[in-house]
């Protein structure tokens, strides 16, 4: 039996001194440190995933999320190359973007606040069911889709992908429960984090999850 594993990683802290809710608006970039982070979890992913079976590095087409991705292919090829490997190249693909959200280029809690004013609140009727924007089961289908492609064409190996908090977790729930429907309050996905899902290459089956939070004390 072969298996492959997939690291589905958040991106880092974003430069955000306004507060917007940027969602896929463009120019959104790491912040200093998240800068750092993304360096702390390249380390521990080209120290630990079996850095001599990955073999693609994917990432959601949002600069927080190039950023990351680029620090962690860094550390993964000069690993690679140390053994004698090819490097790797940067992979982009659509379906690892962020959620959709109607709060886009509003503030929380200053000015117009997103959720305080001009009857904004309305859009958040249901923690479960996200009224505000896509819907969690639209995300799994779209990650789901990239997953099972994934695996097909990288047969035991392991893969790194850098998304978004809303797709990973809204993925882990469905492996988990069944469904994607949660509160979002309660999500386990920290700034950088890696969830890492092993499923067996001829059925698809999810064999482990596993959740490591490497750049949780990155000042």
């Amino acid at each position: 039996m072969t298996y492959t594993t997939i690291h589905l990683v958040r991106h880092g802290e974003v430069y955000n001194p306004e507060h917007v809710l940027y969602e896929r608006l463009p120019g959104y970039h790491l912040s200093e440190r998240g800068q750092r982070m993304a360096r702390r979890t390249a380390q521990y992913l080209a120290a630990n995933s079996g850095t001599s079976r990955a073999c693609a590095i994917y990432s959601s087409p949002l600069e927080r999320a190039q950023e990351t991705a680029q620090r962690i292919l860094d550390a993964v090829n000069a690993a690679r190359e140390g053994r004698g490997q090819d490097r790797l190249e940067l992979l982009t693909d659509d379906r690892l973007i962020e959620a959709g959200n109607e709060f886009r280029g509003k503030t929380v809690g200053r000015g117009d606040g997103a959720f305080w004013r001009n009857g904004n609140w309305k859009l958040v009727t249901n923690l479960y069911k996200p009224s505000w924007g896509e819907s969690y089961r639209h995300i799994v289908h779209r990650m789901s889709d990239f997953i099972r492609e994934t695996i097909d064409a990288h047969p035991d190996s392991d893969v790194i992908v850098v998304s978004h908090e809303s797709p990973i977790w809204c993925f882990r729930c469905l492996m988990e429960t069944g469904r994607p429907e949660h509160n979002m309050f309660k999500r386990n996905a920290a700034l950088a984090s890696v969830t890492s899902f092993t499923f067996d290459d001829d059925t698809h089956k999810l064999m482990g999850i596993a959740y490591a939070d490497p750049a949780s004390r990155v000042k």
